[in-house]
């Protein structure tokens, strides 16, 4: 397994959609090993594969691992979620507000409002078509997190233009920009 260079703002391929995949194979399985990877050498819980400069409908989680910044860790293995070509099927109309973080925009957080409950449908690491439910969860949060950078859509994109405006004032001080 590899650790891949993390794409951060404003490199303009943040803000591309990604393309689906055909099928969930060894190379791809190869792909999200590496994003695994990357994800857990970078203190992150999810990482989407145009985060790596990669324009595959790929994304990867684990909201159970040992990470200071969540409370809801458990460190189990069994958390390791590996999505290909999701879809929203469902979602509520409540909203929760959640703080996010972004391995793409460093040390930068900001509260995000969501759909509370989100149900999608993907590909799993066999190839096997899969239905994920949450609600209320730091797994719900996650994979709309994730699901919007395979839709060139970054948090900042979900926050008040006042807020948005000092998380990019902030980067350019921090010389992040």
């Amino acid at each position: 397994m590899s650790i891949l260079e993390i794409r951060k703002f404003p490199d303009p391929i943040l803000q591309q959609v990604s393309q689906e995949i055909t099928e969930v194979d060894d190379n791809i399985r190869k792909l999200m090993d590496d994003m695994m990877e990357t994800m857990y050498a970078n203190n992150g819980i999810g990482l989407a594969a145009v985060q790596i400069g990669i324009l595959k409908r790929i994304l990867v989680m684990d909201t159970g691992w040992s990470n200071e910044r969540y409370e809801e860790d458990d460190n189990s293995e069994n958390n390791k979620i590996y999505i290909a070509n999701p879809k929203i099927i469902k979602s509520s109309k409540k909203l929760s507000s959640y703080k996010e973080g972004c391995l793409s925009f460093p040390g930068l957080d900001s509260l995000v409002k969501r759909p509370d409950y989100i149900e999608i449908e993907y590909l799993d690491y066999y190839n096997k078509k899969q239905i994920l439910k949450a609600e209320n969860s730091l797994l719900a949060v996650c994979v709309q997190h994730e699901i919007d950078h395979l839709d060139g859509i970054n948090f900042i994109d979900r926050i008040s233009k006042l807020k948005r405006e000092l998380i990019l004032k902030k980067m350019k001080k921090n010389a992040k920009f």
